[in-house]
């Protein structure tokens, strides 16, 4: 990273890799030093991240907060559909079994995008301002993003969070519209467009790793 003024390391959420940022000029062999010093370290974490289970037939993943089974069916086509039994809610994947993770991944993108499309335009027009797109990845630094253009990214794991942590991811964001920092004022107008703002930022600060646990095919 040409910005780096130091070697850092991190794990990233949920496990799925070791992110090291390398300055400019600092030689690999100094890389692997600053990796030998930090193995206790590494290892310490390691053992505190949790399964990363493969999404498959008879595991749950939260959907809005609210565990559901996961049930395959064979059928001619592969869709996904939610229904409730006597074992609770349940997430039934139609389709080649093979193809069960992407198509998870799939309902939940247009999930996201149904929801958090409303909740941008309402947000939006409580700001009287506009966002020129809206985009939807699978990132493990950030939940989403704004530009000084007024792009909007999410992460659409944010699907399988509560509601009321959906509802502020996006006033978050559409915040940056207005007030292109963290600054109190920023915070005043997301507190403003989100009442339960503190709450949810508690439960992603806790919660949110979990969310990227899940191995769902992007």
């Amino acid at each position: 990273n040409e910005r780096a003024r130091r070697l850092t390391l991190r794990i990233d959420a949920g496990g799925r890799g070791l992110r090291v940022t390398v300055p400019p000029g600092v030689a690999d062999n100094e890389v692997e030093r600053f990796l030998f010093r930090h193995q206790g370290w590494l290892e310490q974490r390691l053992a505190k991240v949790p399964d990363r289970p493969q999404v498959r037939p008879g595991i749950k993943i939260p959907l809005r907060g609210v565990p559901h089974l996961i049930v395959h069916e064979v059928a001619t086509r592969g869709s996904v559909a939610l229904g409730q039994d006597e074992r609770g809610p349940l997430l039934i994947v139609y389709g080649d079994r093979r193809h069960l993770p992407r198509r998870i991944a799939d309902f939940l993108k247009r999930e996201a995008k149904c929801a958090i499309e409303m909740l941008v335009a309402k947000h939006t027009l409580k700001l009287g301002k506009r966002a020129k797109s809206i985009r939807f990845k699978d990132t493990s630094s950030r939940w989403g993003s704004c530009t000084s253009e007024g792009n909007l990214s999410f992460s659409w794991r944010i699907m399988m969070a509560p509601q009321a942590v959906i509802n502020y991811l996006v006033a978050h964001e559409v915040a940056h519209l207005k007030e292109m920092n963290h600054s109190p004022r920023f915070w005043k107008v997301v507190a403003r467009i989100c009442p339960a703002t503190e709450r949810a930022k508690k439960w992603l600060d806790t919660h949110g790793n979990d969310l990227h646990r899940y191995g769902i095919e992007d």
